[in-house]
């Protein structure tokens, strides 16, 4: 059985926790505790150390999601969950453009730690006010070949969508 490590970043509020919680079989494992500094009261709690959730695609083949903390004090978690990933996926708040250089500066750290695939997720793409893909893609400053995708974290098939273009990328990686 082929068990492929997978991790979900990107800065605080941007969807992770939800977007594990939508697709994992089991229960996620989190690590959710009371949100503390004043400017960070957009949602009640964050994640401190990782989020893990299970997905059984067939008999032959198991995805592993860790979730990372998106608050920047929690970072030295960040090359621990990157041990071991075969791919990682970078989720930007659609609506937050305030968050796009952090979000750009994750990116490049997941890429220093291990260069594996990745693909970039635009949470929040129901939302009135999220940005365009094209517009994100010249914020983030991503390649051509860099694939961005549309996603609502809510979403099951938005979700599994953004898991299989990762998957098929860390596939044809695994095949050359």
């Amino acid at each position: 059985m082929l068990t492929v490590k997978m991790v979900v970043t990107g800065p605080f509020n941007a969807g992770k926790t939800e977007f594990i919680q939508t697709v994992s079989e089991i229960d996620v494992v989190s690590t959710e505790r009371k949100v503390t500094s004043a400017e960070e009261r957009i949602k009640e709690t964050t994640t401190v150390a990782m989020d893990f959730g299970r997905i059984t695609v067939d008999d032959s083949l198991v995805l592993y999601l860790f979730g990372t903390p998106g608050q920047k004090r929690f970072d030295f978690m960040w090359e621990i969950l990157s041990e071991g990933m075969l791919g990682f996926i970078v989720m930007v708040d659609s609506t937050r453009p305030e968050t796009f250089r952090e979000a750009r500066s994750i990116l490049e750290a997941f890429r220093a730690f291990s260069p594996t695939p990745y693909v970039v997720a635009a949470s929040k793409q129901d939302l009135p006010d999220a940005w365009d893909l094209d517009d994100i893609r010249v914020a983030l400053r991503l390649e051509d070949g860099v694939k961005i995708l549309p996603c609502v974290s809510m979403n099951k098939e938005n979700v599994k969508t953004v898991l299989l273009e990762l998957l098929e990328s860390i596939l044809a990686e695994l095949e050359s």
